[in-house]
């Protein structure tokens, strides 16, 4: 028996460089194969979306659509094909691909609108979401915290504990103290890091960096951290640097932080659509190496369970991580306190009283 059309209230990107538009009454199409439907209880906010909005990612063809891409939620229905989750299941929902089949995106009407979705969507009450975009919510973690589970710790602390896996000693840097470069420092505390340096333009994150895992801070608005980190290292650089804000010149200035001889700068946002980073490739061939991530080399159906123990174990403490919470009405103030750097991980409220309270 097929379940009827639900309507739900979502974010809506209609043009380039303008606010999103809460529109009500946007209507599921009939549940595909491989697809899963989902009530959400939360969303994050992450850069990603931010450079959507800004149109900092070039053209975008699929205007007007949904869009968000770490949340959780409890799974309403499945279609055919469906094997990973089932209905009345707690989940996970991001962005990396993990088991399970993959489906396409889906369009949702409203009126006689067409509004286009991915194959995953978080900035709505309801979403029609891909398998492998879901992952069943492990037992001991909120439905708030879960969010974080679907982009910023696997990308930030995926990073550390699956690419860089820093030996004893090891010296690091972590550029960027949003979302993705916390999660990051707090990974460092599972290592015996020699060095470990947080780099950002916030006071009020700096603040907190050591609580996190830095043994030094700088404002780099106000002080040169190539310059401090040699003065850190005698003269070297960092064995590591993690860039993570998308800025072209701070991806820059992490390469040139790491050292000669085997130094590696790893970033994990892109920068705006046509920007370029320009390096010295002399340093390259004295043996510095930079290089992207995808989503921290993070596999979701086996990291996002170890995340969660850690998480239990109070290892990784990712509840400091949210720093504010908004309704789904207050999207585009999530938005903007995001590009002001005003919060770590923007949480948005969509139906808290699904699933798993706080």
């Amino acid at each position: 028996m097929l379940r009827p059309p639900v309507k739900f209230k979502g974010a809506v990107l209609y043009e380039l460089r303008r606010p999103l538009q809460l529109r009500d009454g946007i209507e599921t199409p009939a549940l595909g194969p491989r697809q899963v439907l989902v009530k959400l209880a939360y969303s994050g906010v992450c850069r990603s979306q931010l450079m959507e909005v800004r149109g900092l990612r070039g053209p975008d063809r699929y205007l007007p659509h949904l869009l968000g891409h770490e949340g959780s939620g409890i799974v309403l229905d499945v279609g055919s094909e469906v094997e990973k989750v089932h209905e009345g299941q707690e989940v996970i929902l991001g962005w990396i691909k993990g088991k399970g089949k993959d489906a396409p995106g889906s369009q949702f009407r409203l009126g006689h609108e067409i509004i286009n979705a991915g194959s995953i969507t978080t900035f709505n009450e309801y979403a029609l979401v891909s398998e492998n975009r879901c992952v069943p919510l492990p037992e001991g973690v909120p439905m708030d915290v879960a969010v974080l589970f679907g982009c910023a710790v696997p990308t930030g602390a995926g990073i550390v504990i699956n690419d860089i896996r820093p030996p004893a000693g090891t010296t690091l840097a972590v550029f960027g103290l949003g979302g993705v470069g916390i999660s990051a420092l707090m990974a460092t505390k599972l290592f015996h890091c020699g060095l470990v340096v947080a780099v950002d333009v916030s006071k009020e994150k700096l603040a907190v960096a050591h609580e996190f895992g830095a043994t030094h801070t700088i404002d780099s608005e106000t002080e040169d951290p190539v310059e401090i980190i040699r003065n850190l290292t005698g003269g070297k650089g960092v064995d590591f640097a993690v860039e993570a804000s998308g800025l072209p010149r701070v991806i820059e200035i992490a390469f040139k932080s790491v050292r000669r001889g085997g130094g590696v700068c790893i970033f994990a946002s892109h920068p705006a659509y046509g920007e370029e980073i320009r390096l010295d490739p002399y340093e390259l061939i004295c043996g510095k190496q930079i290089r992207g991530t995808w989503g921290g080399a993070s596999d979701p159906d086996l990291d996002i369970p170890r995340f969660a123990e850690l998480y239990r174990q109070g290892r990784l403490p990712l509840e400091k991580l949210i720093t504010k919470r908004y309704p789904l009405e207050r999207v585009n103030d999530a938005l903007d306190d995001l590009e002001a750097m005003r919060v770590g991980r923007p949480l948005i409220e969509i139906d808290p009283s699904v699933g798993r309270l706080k």
